[in-house]
């Protein structure tokens, strides 16, 4: 198994000193709504790609040596993870390809696009193993990983930084769970600046690869269901990330998709924030009373949906 070593809050400090002039520091607001818990939103959907994937990413492209930028970057994402290598690499003026799978959501197989980017797309199966391989065989250039990545973590737990010093007596914070990455980062930041903040993975019922892990104590394969919460829910905890994300977090909560659905439909009538699937999956369970009391901060990860899916969801049809 390959071994990670835990970054540190110094890492991450160098990050955010790394990606400023790119990277948009966002805001952390107030959701007005009745309930027991103070909710706070870290909006990484105002992000120039509409994501928070472009802090890892940025980061860990400029800490490429020269020799290694020259011949290229790749990675394999979902969408978000590919505009933000995209969007690094179009910066210096690099090549970029990007792995996806052929279920990925239009438009962000069109924002990858605009960016420059070359785009492979594979079956979800065959992209996975890309992810468990660190890589594709006959790909150029150097292989981002968009979750197993001590730059990418540390370039991700800039929020955690940014968070604590907007809320400084925050009391939890609810993280979407795709593979590990952004929540390791976060709380890496967190225990460092804010000791006694909880902080939670959140997952959609479609696919709980955090919540199955804690109960068998290890990483294992579960069941996935597509559905319109893209950014999120693989196959399992991948092996190298589990000691990282098992020794940092306090738990995993789960939302069902209707609850998801109304998070996203609540996001945008009560906050005028368009949220996708996975940035709403944190918002859900806090609404829910889940997260229990206090102040809570949910980071929005991203906000790169499809409009028809998000206009099903506003006028309350299935999505």
């Amino acid at each position: 198994m390959r071994v990670i070593e835990p970054i540190s809050v110094d890492d991450v400090r160098a990050a955010r000193g790394r990606i400023a002039e790119t990277v948009t520091r966002t805001p952390l607001i107030r959701l007005n709504v009745d309930g027991p818990a103070e909710i706070y939103l870290k909006l990484e959907n105002l992000q120039p790609i509409g994501s928070f994937k472009i802090r890892g990413a940025v980061n860990a492209i400029r800490l490429l040596p020269p020799d290694a930028l020259a011949r290229g970057v790749y990675t394999a994402s979902a969408g978000n993870m590919a505009q933000g290598v995209a969007w690094g690499a179009r910066e210096l003026g690099i090549p970029c390809a990007v792995i996806m799978p052929d279920s990925a959501p239009r438009t962000k197989l069109d924002a990858v696009a605009r960016l420059g980017a070359a785009i492979l797309k594979v079956p979800y199966d065959e992209w996975w193993q890309v992810l468990s391989d660190h890589g594709r065989q006959g790909m150029v250039g150097t292989f981002i990983h968009p979750v197993a990545d001590r730059a990418v973590m540390a370039g991700n737990g800039t929020i955690g930084l940014e968070i604590v010093e907007d809320l400084s007596d925050v009391n939890t914070v609810l993280v979407p769970f795709g593979g590990g990455g952004l929540v390791t980062g976060i709380a890496t930041a967190v225990r460092a600046v804010a000791p006694n903040a909880r902080v939670f993975g959140c997952e959609v019922e479609t696919a709980t690869p955090l919540q199955s892990a804690l109960e068998a104590k290890h990483p294992v394969i579960v069941e996935r269901t597509p559905s319109f919460v893209d950014g999120i829910g693989g196959r399992g905890v991948l092996d190298e990330m589990w000691p990282l994300v098992s020794s940092l977090i306090d738990g995993a909560l789960i939302s069902s998709l209707a609850e998801t659905r109304n998070a996203v439909r609540l996001l945008a009538e009560r906050a005028r924030i368009v949220a996708e699937g996975a940035g709403a999956a944190s918002v859900a369970p806090a609404l829910a009373g889940r997260a229990g009391l206090g102040k809570i901060a949910c980071v929005v990860s991203g906000g790169n949906i499809d409009l028809s899916v998000l206009a099903d969801i506003l006028t309350e049809r299935q999505a």
